[in-house]
């Protein structure tokens, strides 16, 4: 009896450190953005091997779990003073910051030799870098001002170009179309969620709005001109030849509206409100690069 009890004690123990590694990963963060990159990677290929993108997913998973451990670890004592963080894996002390590191170096180095030896060179390249600026540059400047944000949407909308370049192994418009409709997005997006957990933040001593830094309409005024910027740049793919009308009219719609909720902002400067352009902001992105692969099949 002593046995069993101590084997389904081992299997209850392992199944929670599992959990924890798990969690560590931000999981459903890193499958959007490995979404992204695998829209990116359809794209560019003229004909999609089922084995290669499942790889390339994988390994776009694990690149980004191995920069959100980094950004955990950095800021495991800022997490204990934020209500949304406090209960994450480091803070809580469910896990040490040396097991976290190991995790972090596997996941990082595993999707790297995926990227450069199933793909190709430039592929793995692009990843580390975007790994290094989220990690170790983006990071620490969250305490320092908004110029976080600007440093950190460069990371943040490498994954669709990594995609095409590791379907192409090759620069270009295109995959600067696909960075550029990525990076303008991330301003209203971010913002709007620095905008509803700014208390939070501030416990933190992180300072992210734009402008003065208050949930003014200074700030509202930029979160508008960087939307703005999505209509011209969510037509250009179809000029480009990449996608089809119907995608550049849905980008477009979907630009509208989501430049509509900015207006909203600017009238209200409401939590309420931001809160729905945060909402908008998950639905945009999603739905114009889904538009974008339909457009092309």
């Amino acid at each position: 009896m002593t046995t069993l009890q101590e084997s389904a004690s081992g299997i209850e123990r392992l199944r929670e450190r599992l959990g924890v590694l798990f969690e560590l990963l931000k999981f459903r963060l890193a499958s959007l953005i490995a979404f992204s990159g695998a829209m990116g990677y359809c794209l560019g290929s003229k004909d999609v091997k089922t084995g290669d993108l499942i790889l390339f997913i994988i390994a776009s998973i694990g690149i980004t779990g191995s920069a959100n451990i980094i950004n955990q670890i950095l800021e495991k004592d800022f997490d204990k003073l934020m209500k949304r963080t406090a209960g994450r894996p480091l803070p809580s002390g469910r896990i040490t910051v040396e097991q976290a590191a190991a995790w972090s170096l596997f996941l990082g180095v595993a999707s790297l030799i995926i990227f450069v030896f199933v793909f190709n060179l430039t592929t793995g390249l692009i990843s580390l870098l975007s790994l290094v600026l989220y990690g170790f540059v983006y990071t620490p400047l969250k305490r320092v001002g908004p110029i976080a944000v600007f440093v950190g949407a460069f990371p943040g909308a490498f994954p669709p170009m990594i995609g095409w370049v590791a379907a192409t192994n090759q620069f270009g418009l295109e995959p600067g179309i696909l960075f550029a409709i990525q990076f303008f997005w991330q301003f209203p997006h971010f913002w709007a969620i620095a905008w509803v957990l700014d208390e939070d933040y501030k416990r933190a001593g992180f300072k992210l709005l734009p402008a003065n830094g208050l949930k003014d309409l200074d700030t509202t005024l930029q979160i508008m001109i960087y939307t703005l910027f999505l209509l011209p740049i969510g037509w250009l793919p179809y000029e480009l030849g990449m996608t089809g009308i119907n995608s550049a009219f849905i980008a477009t719609v979907f630009g509208v509206l989501f430049l509509a909720q900015t207006f909203h902002l600017m009238r209200t400067c409401t939590d309420k409100t931001a809160k729905q352009l945060m909402f908008g902001s998950f639905i945009y992105l999603p739905i114009v690069q889904i538009a974008f692969l339909l457009d092309k099949l």
